[in-house]
């Protein structure tokens, strides 16, 4: 009888017999004879190609601090970057690189070289060296606006030292808030099931194209399968500021949030301009948002007069704002609510 064909993407064809079972696999312009198994399958084609267009790009960084106390040896520790610039700039951890006295890195091509912090950003872990020499390849950002859940999602990075080392999986949620090894609660990061070990940190997490989607940072001590990455859109944000001064000039409300679909007939009800907004999962006590009145559950849609529809929009909105008052507008058991606000200056 005629095998069934069920098309997968454009030029690759997945073949089935009567019984269901697959019998071969490969693409519309290749054929191979019957009986014979495939070297590689799509996904293993799709991850290969994202490496090797990463690759290029993904340092190993050894650090070098100051000794505890005088007359002990100076600590040293490791971890992974990626290059954003032909001249050298750099992403790693805040956590891997703050307070360096000496940094030397690590390049694919087999060089060693020096590198200086240009500036770290414990609050969301990201810093900027950068490298003491010009390169020809560097890492492309993705916009982590068009990620969606279930991608694939592939890390490289240099774990326990072992230099370029890959693990792949998907993209597990979106728009959480994680705390990094520092104890930093960050927003707006990616869990990815993609196994990230100690020395991944500071590596890329990529999508099929090999594009940067996150920043990898931190993994729940004492789980499995649940790591997070910076979203690409948040990393570009801060090294842009870190890059300029050396620091981020913030405020900050006091919340953990994530991005949150509003109810359609929410949206039709109060003709909100947005259909998306900042869920509150928790309020720091003491915080701005507490002296405010925002509470968990609350959903912030607007901060002062511009709307806000992710994380990504609040972030952007803090960073340079200086601290005075402004309003901000939840959504309240199906209610608008402005309050009166003050974000703290970090």
């Amino acid at each position: 009888m005629t095998p069934m064909l069920d098309t997968l993407q454009p030029g690759i064809t997945l073949v089935l017999n009567d019984g269901g079972d697959v019998s071969d696999f490969g693409t519309s312009s290749s054929r191979r004879p019957a009986g014979e198994i495939p070297l590689h399958d799509a996904y293993s084609r799709a991850v290969m190609r994202a490496v090797k267009r990463i690759r290029p790009a993904v340092v190993h960084i050894e650090v070098e601090h100051a000794p505890a106390k005088r007359g002990l040896a100076p600590r040293t520790s490791t971890g992974s970057g990626f290059v954003i610039s032909q001249d050298g700039y750099t992403i790693t951890n805040s956590h891997i690189v703050a307070g360096a006295r000496y940094l030397e890195v690590s390049l694919p091509d087999g060089r060693e070289v020096e590198a200086e912090l240009v500036g770290d950003d414990p609050e969301t872990d990201l810093a900027v060296i950068k490298l003491d020499t010009t390169v020809e390849r560097f890492a492309k950002m993705a916009d982590s606006a068009a990620v969606e859940v279930g991608q694939v999602a592939i890390a490289i990075g240099s774990p326990y030292g072992f230099q370029h080392t890959v693990t792949s999986g998907i993209v597990s949620a979106l728009g959480c808030s994680a705390r990094t090894q520092g104890g930093q609660l960050v927003d707006n990061v990616i869990q990815t099931d993609a196994a990230l070990n100690s020395g991944n940190s500071g590596g890329p997490l990529v999508n099929s194209a090999g594009e940067v989607i996150g920043v990898t940072t931190s993994l729940v001590m004492g789980t499995q399968g649940i790591c997070f990455a910076v979203a690409s859109n948040s990393a570009q944000l801060i090294t842009g500021w870190l890059i300029k001064e050396g620091h981020v000039r913030r405020s900050r409300l006091g919340v953990a949030a994530q991005n949150l679909a509003i109810q359609k007939k929410v949206v039709k009800q109060l003709a909100l301009q947005q259909e998306t907004g900042v869920s509150v999962t928790a309020v720091e006590p003491q915080s701005a948002a507490q002296k405010a009145g925002v509470k968990a559950g609350d959903i912030i849609i607007a901060l002062g007069h511009t709307l806000v529809k992710g994380v990504d929009d609040l972030h952007r909105l803090l960073t340079g704002f200086e601290s005075q008052k402004t309003s901000i507008t939840v959504l309240r058991n199906a209610a608008k609510i402005d309050l009166s606000i003050q974000p703290e200056a970090v």
